[in-house]
């Protein structure tokens, strides 16, 4: 996507959006065109296999050995709606899958696997993942792909990303994951706004965003287009955690 070259703005430099922002966005994916880097095993996660559990939900880092599960869930057309690129073949998952081991994990975080608890069944992948923050074409900021050489979150943003099989809906699971994100967001990596971003017509995702307690900010543009962005504060999901009893002594 052409940077719009404002004589304000110095060429070359990143803008941000504002400080340590989040996207949530259970309906886009960054399009992997690019040839993935030279394969190479998952960075350790101090011993600990899951990233994070909900009540029903543990997620934990994919892996290749995933593949055959992730493959037919971006096969589904219902799933893969609202992607620009639409529904993936195989050989298309296994690319991005790389990708995410690859690049993502490179940012210390990605995509998780996301296992049903009750079944230990593989039913989609959540996580976090890295934006870089550019200038659209009509000066506004843009997002577009982030490096695989990654040199610290400084000029990215990091979205909050779900997506789950068909047969896993309508049963609060989003919600249930994209919350557990969010505070991981906030908890343990200390970020200070968390932004949720999807397909204008994806009412689910701009459900599931109200239940976590964000609110509509502006639009905003992403892949040429412009897509409603909702934010919350820090402190407001602090207030949030702590009228529900959710809140942490430290």
């Amino acid at each position: 996507m052409p940077e719009h070259q404002d004589p304000t703005l110095s060429p070359g430099t990143t803008y941000f959006l504002g400080g340590g922002w989040i996207f949530l966005n259970c309906c886009r994916f960054q399009s992997v065109n690019q040839t993935s880097p030279t394969r190479k095993e998952p960075p350790a996660t101090d011993g600990q296999t899951n990233v994070l559990e909900t009540q029903r939900l543990t997620l934990r880092p994919l892996t290749m050995d995933d593949l055959d599960d992730l493959a037919p869930i971006y096969r589904d057309p219902d799933v893969r709606r609202y992607f620009p690129e639409g529904t993936l073949s195989y050989e298309e998952t296994r690319k991005e899958l790389e990708w995410i081991i690859d690049v993502y994990y490179g940012y210390g975080f990605g995509l998780w696997a996301t296992i049903y608890k009750d079944t230990g069944s593989f039913i989609g992948r959540c996580g976090l993942l890295p934006w870089k923050i550019t200038i659209g074409q009509e000066g506004d900021p843009s997002l577009s792909a982030a490096s695989e050489h990654p040199l610290g979150l400084a000029g990215s943003e990091v979205e909050v990303a779900y997506l789950l099989a068909k047969d896993y809906w309508r049963q609060g699971l989003g919600t249930e994951a994209a919350q557990a994100i969010v505070d991981y967001g906030f908890e343990e990596l200390h970020l200070t706004r968390l932004i949720c971003l999807f397909d204008p017509a994806n009412r689910a995702s701009a459900r599931v965003a109200r239940n976590i307690g964000m609110m509509f900010e502006r639009d905003v543009e992403l892949d040429g287009e412009l897509v409603p962005l909702y934010s919350i504060s820090s402190e407001r999901a602090r207030e949030l955690r702590r009228s529900r009893g959710w809140a942490r002594d430290d």
